[in-house]
């Protein structure tokens, strides 16, 4: 399965990272940031529907985007857009870094989500200090010690979490953890299939005054439609946005 080859993937990738600076030293670092972070929460809890624009190079299911718009000119347009930004970290199958973390903190005030595959609260520390105002949890690589344990620790250092379901259980795990804000991820993490009837199944389980995030899948109007027809807080939005020459004007017509 794709997803239990990521996350081997990433326990190796960890091993490299922590050989450049320690665990320990991580975790100093991000105590010693005094960067305030910018509200994920705020951004997604607006009035009317939100979006976050994402940046990957790839994704597994995809392969390679066909980017006709560079990092700068992305984020310029997304500035004038979105509501927030999403940025993978992923190495090996998503060709992500936290190197395009920093660029892009570097020249957006609007909050962004470090996403990635966290296993390890060293993870959490090094979002930190690159200056994320939000990280991703995946239910389905947690157990209920480690999603609870990292959601904790994530708003102990100032930042929000966006917990990702996939179905009924996932979602009655982060229910149970009072999250603020739940993803559905439209995309199967077993054959990468999507459904955004994912999504309007498991709205029904939100919690009253739980954030809903829908992730995965948009591909055009119709979707937008049947998304906010369900009750959507906010849609994150990859690939179609990293392939789009214009994702300001799709961004801009779907939040009106």
């Amino acid at each position: 399965m794709i997803l239990d080859e990521i996350v081997a993937d990433k326990r190796k990738r960890l091993e490299e990272h922590k050989a450049r600076i320690s665990e320990a030293e991580m975790k100093e670092l991000a105590a010693k940031c005094d960067r305030e972070s910018i509200s994920f929460y705020g951004a997604i809890a607006k009035e009317g529907l939100s979006i976050i624009g994402e940046f990957k190079k790839a994704s597994p299911s995809h392969g390679k985007m066909d980017n006709k718009i560079e990092l700068t000119d992305r984020i310029d347009r997304y500035n004038a857009s979105v509501d927030a930004i999403s940025c993978l970290t992923e190495e090996d199958h998503f060709l992500g870094s936290v190197d395009y973390f920093k660029q892009i903190r570097a020249i957006t005030d609007l909050p962004m989500i470090r996403k990635d595959f966290i296993i390890d609260p060293y993870q959490i520390f090094e979002a930190k200090v690159i200056g994320a105002d939000c990280i991703l949890l995946i239910a389905a690589i947690l157990d209920d010690r480690e999603l609870k344990m990292f959601y904790e620790l994530a708003y102990a250092l100032g930042m929000d979490v966006l917990v990702e379901v996939h179905d009924e259980q996932e979602m009655m795990r982060a229910a149970g953890l009072d999250a603020k804000i739940i993803g559905v991820n439209n995309r199967n993490l077993k054959d990468f299939s999507i459904d955004l009837n994912t999504t309007k199944k498991l709205a029904q389980m939100v919690p009253e005054g739980t954030l809903l995030v829908s992730e995965s899948g948009v591909s055009g109007d119709q979707d937008v439609e049947f998304l906010k027809q369900v009750g959507v807080d906010g849609l994150l939005i990859g690939t179609l946005f990293m392939e789009a020459e214009e994702p300001k004007a799709l961004a801009l017509r779907w939040k009106s």
